[in-house]
């Protein structure tokens, strides 16, 4: 056959897997922000399906993270703060692509911390092959950035670029790409609050989310030689504090694209006493302020504009390379972003602002035509990312392992009968000067939530609950939890917890089938293993029945 008449090389599956830091399901044109264009977001998303009832299973950066590796609940992998790391052993989405010729690669952040102590116990060197995999969460580290350098820390490998553009200083992290300038030139300190109206001192092209959306297009070509399938996760930092953006980013949005907040003095009358712990916070205090606001939202909104614009870039370069047809691209968050809704800062607590995310998922494959530019109101978890992945690669997910659920059914417009019908969330303040203000004892320090499309539930351990009715109250500003009319939404919904609770997918060392095999084979027996039978009448008619011959 000459050359021009081969039939063209299948590209292997893959797996692009975006996720940014911090950015809320509502900051996005696809999702309704009234000012805020992001096209090629919107662009995703007529390719793919929007998901408008996504949430992460804990607000916060490094729970929230470990479920969507490991595909298990908090409550099951253990990693309840920043941090803490998660321990040997715990199978991560790594693992299981491992198991089918699949690389796992990181090109951003992850919050994960390896479980030192662990290593140690087993004598497994943390730079060693294992040590390096489980001490990164299942990822090939191409490069690792979470975000965060202040002085004394580990230094990043951004900043030996800056300083290769010639951004010299002892922390060009801080010194460039996260501070600004007055109008004299003085340096200000991009951490705090009152400098977000300043533009980073770096130029955009330099500044941290282009640089690593060019090194994940580096990891792309490199792979091409190597031919194996990869699941790349692309992991910005932005638009997490320190909120400070180059520009033109920097002067995108004014004060007044600025939306009123999201609150009302009702829910600071009587409020639950962990919410107005909460309230009672520096930073909520101070993102509760209109002068906070004005200046930390147009950039939070720049920030993100940034990004839409990689998205642009990115997808120009896959188009090119011919990687549309073959990868699955995902766009998704950690969690939110109070930005002063609720009289909240930082994120934390359960409000469709924290807990919901963005979730955009793109399967070129033909089965998923029929659902292209949908928006999908299926009630969806973090954890279904997992083994959405692993369906897509063509293997089976591990369902002794995996807490969550596939997402191909619903991308190609087959939902089950019996998909879920509510979502948990979970958080652990003990970290918080919130335990603190509230008395708790350490490991009473637990929120855990509980949505079913319209009332949301939280348990607070030692408190009342609360409880919004976001058909009503769409807004969450009315906290129900006393209510003594809806007496029967909370005990439905604490029975759901209790059901989730008590019932953990802990067999992570033996398969379903093997323990299904095990009675409906009846391999005691034919083991050899003769437990209460009376007599050789009883033994044979045993054997007979599961067809073992005399």
């Amino acid at each position: 056959m000459p050359p021009s008449e081969k039939p063209a090389k299948q590209q292997p599956k893959n797996v692009l897997w975006i996720m940014c830091d911090q950015l809320r399901y509502d900051y996005l044109g696809c999702t309704g922000h009234p000012v805020l264009k992001t096209p090629n977001i919107d662009a995703m998303a007529k390719r793919g399906v929007l998901f408008s009832n996504a949430y992460v299973q804990s607000p916060i950066c490094g729970p929230s993270r470990m479920s969507f590796y490991t595909g298990r609940y908090m409550r099951s992998h253990g990693s309840h703060w920043n941090g803490w790391p998660l321990r040997i052993g715990e199978p991560t989405l790594g693992d299981h692509l491992k198991k089918i010729g699949v690389r796992n690669v990181l090109v951003g952040k992850t919050h994960m911390a390896p479980d030192l102590e662990g290593l140690k116990n087993l004598g497994i060197a943390p730079d060693s092959i294992i040590g390096v995999h489980v001490s990164e969460c299942g990822f090939e580290p191409y490069e690792r950035d979470d975000g965060l350098h202040p002085t004394g820390r580990p230094r990043p490998a951004y900043d030996e670029y800056l300083r290769q553009q010639g951004y010299n200083a002892d922390n060009p992290w801080e010194h460039w790409a996260n501070s600004g300038a007055d109008a004299d030139g003085s340096l200000q300190n991009g951490w705090l609050l009152v400098h977000a109206d300043k533009a980073a001192r770096v130029p955009e092209e330099h500044s941290e989310t282009p640089y690593m959306t060019r090194r994940a297009m580096d990891f792309i070509a490199e792979a091409e030689d190597d031919g194996r399938p990869w699941c790349l996760h692309l992991s910005y930092i932005k638009p997490h504090w320190p909120y400070i953006a180059p520009e033109p980013y920097a002067s995108m949005y004014a004060t007044s694209d600025v939306q009123p907040a999201i609150r009302s003095d009702i829910e600071r009358d009587n409020a639950h006493p962990v919410f107005a712990a909460y309230m009672n916070m520096r930073y909520s205090k101070n993102m509760s302020r209109d002068e906070a606001r004005e200046k930390v939202i147009p950039t939070y909104m720049g920030l993100i504009k940034q990004i839409d614009d990689q998205m642009g870039v990115l997808m120009q370069f896959l188009d090119v390379r011919g990687l549309l047809d073959s990868t699955m691209i995902v766009f998704t968050s950690d969690h939110g972003d109070y930005l002063g809704d609720h009289w909240m800062g930082e994120k934390d607590l359960f409000h469709e602002q924290s807990a919901k995310i963005p979730l955009i998922v793109i399967d070129p494959s033909a089965a998923a035509d029929g659902t292209r530019g949908t928006v999908c109101d299926a009630l969806v978890e973090g954890i279904d990312l997992a083994p959405t992945f692993i369906d897509y690669f063509g293997s089976k997910p591990p369902d002794h392992i995996l807490e969550g659920r596939s997402l191909l059914p619903l991308l190609h417009a087959h939902k089950p009968a019996d998909w879920r019908k509510v979502v948990f969330s979970e958080y652990d303040y003990a970290m918080q000067d919130v335990r603190l203000m509230l008395g708790q004892p350490i490991e009473r320090c637990r929120l855990f939530m509980v949505y079913d499309g319209r009332w949301k539930f939280i348990h607070a351990s030692g408190f009342r609950p609360m409880l919004y009715d976001l058909d009503s109250d769409p807004e969450e500003f009315c906290d129900r939890g006393a209510d003594p009319s809806c007496a029967d939404v909370v005990a439905r919904l604490q029975a759901e917890l209790l059901d989730w609770a008590l019932h953990p997918k802990g067999h992570i060392t033996t398969p379903n089938e093997k323990i299904a095999n095990y009675a409906n084979q009846q391999l005691q027996v034919k083991n050899g293993v003769l437990i209460g039978i009376w007599d050789e009448t009883e033994l044979g008619a045993i054997r007979e029945k599961i067809g073992i011959k005399p």
